[in-house]
Formats: structure tokens, C-alpha cells, sequence
């Protein structure tokens, strides 16, 4: 599994840490996807598994991230939904739009 997550250009790791404060990420580089709470967790998981975040990763870099937010959710007890029911129940809402 690769641990190093390259610097993004659209992402301000100041920012994240202004706005999260100093905790746990799953991208530590670029300060996104906090992992301190168990919504903070699920939100993380919900939000790397949408395709247009999930494409500013390499696969690489999304594994470390989906295996980083994984561990804390095992460690924390939170169940992570099926990122594929949450994909498709995304698309519903977007459709009533």
C-alpha cells in the first residue's frame, strides 16, 4: 500500500486546518477526509468514493486513503456503508433535482 499522497494543486492543507483543526485525516498531505469522529469517518468514506473526488487520486493514493479511513472506522466501530448503495442512492437524490 503506498503511504506517501502526493500534493494536490486545488487543495490547501492551511485550510483543512483551519477549518478541522489539528486531527486525523486520511490524506494528511493535503489536510482532507478528517477521520476523528464517526461521522467525520463516514462523511470520508463518502466522499472518496464519489467519481469526481475520487479522480484526484492516483489508485495508488486512493487505496491508502480508503485503507487509513478503514482502519479508524475498525478501530472506532463504525460500520461503513456499501459505497455502492451510496453511489446509486446519490444519483436519486441528483435525479430529483
Amino acid at each position: 500500500m503506498k503511504k506517501r499522497i502526493q500534493r494536490r494543486r486545488d487543495a490547501n492543507p492551511a485550510e483543512g486546518l483551519k477549518k478541522y483543526g489539528d486531527t486525523r485525516f486520511a490524506d494528511p498531505t493535503n489536510k482532507k477526509h478528517p477521520i476523528d469522529t464517526p461521522g467525520r469517518i463516514k462523511a470520508a468514506w463518502a466522499y472518496i468514493h464519489q467519481p469526481g473526488n475520487s479522480r484526484k487520486y492516483s489508485a495508488a493514493e486512493r487505496r491508502t486513503i480508503m485503507g487509513r479511513i478503514r482502519q479508524e472506522a475498525k478501530r472506532r466501530q463504525v460500520s461503513l456503508p456499501d459505497p455502492e448503495e451510496f453511489l446509486q442512492r446519490l444519483a436519486r437524490v441528483r435525479s430529483r433535482r
